[in-house]
């Protein structure tokens, strides 16, 4: 449980913050892609020390692994090089060849837009919402 709410609080919503301002953000603000950039590779670096001596995040693979891992997979677009994490790739590239994985990612390809592919539209709506903002 912990390490799943560790990815909940912390892998989770910093990387949501990188993916937004380095890939989503029309303005590119240099601070806050820093910033993102910066506390996305301390987040790896907490998750690769704990898979020095253990297979999973929590010994045995388990939902904590299955909730960080569709964060790690865009690695490249949060500015993060996996060489620089050799515990964290292994677990990355064990999980990647999981059956069921394989399984889920090539079906996420046909329901999925590309990211480049997301219209003006679903960027209003993604990012432009406020509790009283009628859809």
């Amino acid at each position: 449980m912990q390490w799943l709410f560790w990815q909940m609080g912390g892998l989770g919503p910093m990387l949501g913050q990188n993916h937004h301002f380095r890939n989503y953000s029309d303005e590119k603000l240099t601070y806050a892609i820093n910033r993102y950039v910066k506390e996305t590779e301390r987040l790896y670096g907490v998750l690769d020390e704990r898979l020095a001596d253990r297979e999973f995040a929590a010994g045995e693979y388990s939902i904590a692994d299955m909730a960080c891992y569709p964060w790690i997979v865009l690695h490249e677009r949060q500015g993060q090089n996996l060489d620089d994490f050799p515990n964290l790739k292994r677990w990355f590239e064990t999980i990647q060849w999981r059956e069921a994985v394989q399984r889920a990612y090539a079906l996420a390809k046909t329901i999925n837009p590309a990211p480049s592919g997301m219209t003006q539209e679903a960027k209003a709506i993604l990012f432009g919402q406020g509790r009283r903002t009628n859809r």
